[in-house]
């Protein structure tokens, strides 16, 4: 007896957001990538399109973090150069994207000066013709400074810019409006806070295909279950018409498995959890497949074989498989 596929139908979508421009659009990237765009739940291809597959961005660092020797490895020949880097995880690594954080602004690290940073910023466009996602280094009154010269430089670039807070947006905002770029809206696992903040982006008229929410991603067995229910929300929202919850998600996987113990402590420590070489990647690649699945569209990851088992998840998932 055949049995009925029951079909949700949702009134709305995800919105788009297009991220990089090419030469006949001002910029100098070779394609640019579009995130978003969903009618369904993630991967449910019978139920509605998913036309915009999700990507992968690789962090890419202006000083020589002090990551877990796992992250570092494939990376040591080129940390202390950015563009060095960020050419190693587009050609060797496949990277869609570069996340390139400036963390050397922090006033407690480098306090490179705005416009270093922005040399950073021409070094990693020069380097890569992929589009790029750029923050600052988290201090407020710092990227304060940094990020509306980082938008200048980037100026017909159409880069993603972060990142903005409900108390802390105005001027991430400004610059972005002005020289055209989009803005990462981050929010604290909150699904009210995340509404509000881009409420409050776009009531400065920044265009709502320009926002991508960050909602505080966390790793697998660290309050993922939480994060992932907001993601669901979220999602939901947007397919309900919701259109204060209808950006493309990202998640930034690396920053927060790089934080947890299972990640970064050696076996000599916990020898029932086996090689750190090996559970450090599954670490990263195991979160990142939770939100995939949550309905994530782009993963900021820190190794190459994270990178490698989520575009095989996500083949297959766009597959149908």
């Amino acid at each position: 007896m055949p049995v009925e596929r029951i079909k949700e139908r949702y009134p709305s979508k995800v919105g788009e957001v297009v991220l990089g421009a090419t030469a006949a659009e001002g910029g100098t990237r070779a394609h640019r990538v579009k995130v978003g765009g969903d009618s369904t739940l993630p991967f449910l291809h019978f139920e509605g399109e998913m036309p915009n597959r999700p990507v992968i961005a690789m962090e890419v660092q202006d000083v020589v973090p002090e990551w877990n020797p796992v992250f570092t490895a494939p990376i040591r020949d080129v940390m202390g150069d950015p563009a060095a880097w960020a050419q190693k995880c587009v050609e060797e690594f496949g990277a869609d994207l570069v996340y390139l954080k400036l963390a050397g602004a922090d006033p407690e690290k480098q306090d490179h000066s705005p416009d270093h940073c922005a040399g950073t910023l021409r070094k990693v466009l020069e380097a890569v013709k992929v589009p790029l996602i750029v923050t600052g280094c988290g201090v407020e009154d710092k990227d304060d400074a940094v990020m509306p010269v980082i938008a200048e430089a980037g100026a017909g670039e159409n880069l993603l810019l972060g990142t903005a807070t409900q108390d802390h947006y105005k001027t991430l905002t400004a610059a972005c409006m002005v020289h055209k770029h989009n803005i990462i809206a981050l929010s604290p696992i909150d699904i009210n806070i995340c509404k509000q903040l881009n409420i409050l982006i776009s009531e400065m008229n920044l265009a709502l295909d320009r926002i991508v929410i960050d909602p505080s991603v966390g790793a697998l067995g660290y309050g993922i279950e939480y994060t992932y229910s907001i993601m669901e929300r979220i999602r939901l929202g947007a397919l309900q018409g919701d259109r204060m919850l209808s950006m493309p998600v990202l998640c930034t996987v690396g920053y927060e498995v790089g934080r947890v113990k299972e990640a970064s402590a050696g076996a000599d420590e916990f020898p029932s959890w086996g090689e750190l070489a090996d559970r450090a990647v599954l670490w990263e690649a195991m979160t990142a497949s939770c939100f995939l699945q949550a309905g994530g569209h782009i993963f900021v990851l820190r190794h190459p074989g994270s990178v490698r088992l989520l575009r095989r998840q996500i083949d297959g998932l766009m597959a149908g498989n």
